[in-house]
């Protein structure tokens, strides 16, 4: 590290406006073998690109989770999804939206793992994180994307969908909203359209007493917690001040 003038990183990385400069300073400082290397990885980001998609890792629930350009970079805010997930101590769990397959990989205690999404490039991704887990990953439209055999057989559906307003999209940070998948950001005119359409299919997956936990913001709440009571869940909403999210859990009949 002695070859690499720290600060110079630091302050290119603060003037394109990184706010956690100095963080990102050492991490890829870390992913490059001289300063040669690390001149177009400081470019890349410089220019806004994701630092995870350049340095291939996001760090999630305490590991480092793969993660690829056209895959949707896991937020730490979801790691209260995981939280919330983990609590119900699920044996068999699907992940669906995976994207990358953080929250399935995250969730403790699983011995039968499924994780689902309709991209390709997430599908792939999902893959390699998730295969020293035996886990299966399939490819699909929601529930479309799942064998009949599972009909009934999850504890839990945990879903991080998208949910961003469709108009709300060109006010996100540039990092996401120039680089990220629009369809992994898109939940439709009010955000929550994805959510109805999860919360409508999810009953036939789970059994008796099993739980559907979907990841919402504090504005759209209402609407997400909505979807699940219409659907027939009896539901909650769960909140972190400290991971600053929202989770809202529906919970199908028995014990």
């Amino acid at each position: 590290m002695a070859e690499f003038d720290y600060g110079e990183v630091v302050s290119a990385l603060r003037g394109a406006g990184c706010v956690f400069a100095e963080e990102e300073a050492e991490i890829l400082i870390e992913s490059a073998s001289s300063p040669a290397e690390l001149t177009p990885l400081l470019e890349r980001r410089i220019a806004g690109e994701p630092l995870e998609y350049i340095v291939g890792w996001v760090l999630f629930c305490g590991r480092r989770v793969t993660v690829e350009p056209g895959v949707f970079v896991p937020r730490r805010r979801t790691e209260f999804l995981v939280e919330c997930a983990a609590a119900l101590r699920p044996s068999v769990l699907l992940d669906l939206c995976c994207g990358s397959g953080a929250v399935g990989l995250s969730v403790g205690g699983v011995t039968e793992l499924h994780a689902a999404d309709i991209d390709d490039a997430s599908v792939d991704c999902a893959r390699r994180n998730l295969d020293a887990m035996g886990a299966t990953v399939h490819r699909g439209d929601l529930f479309d994307a799942l064998p009949p055999e599972l009909h009934g057989r999850f504890d839990a559906v945990v879903v991080n969908a998208p949910y961003v307003p469709t108009s709300d999209i060109e006010l996100m940070p540039r990092e996401a909203r120039d680089y990220e998948p629009h369809t992994a950001l898109d939940g439709g005119a009010d955000g929550a359209g994805i959510h109805r359409r999860v919360a409508a299919g999810a009953g036939q997956w789970l059994h008796s007493g099993g739980h559907l936990l979907i990841e919402t913001s504090a504005a759209l709440s209402d609407s997400t917690l909505d979807a699940v009571l219409e659907a027939g869940f009896t539901g909650q909403v769960r909140e972190s001040e400290m991971f600053d999210a929202v989770v809202v859990i529906g919970s199908t009949g028995g014990s």
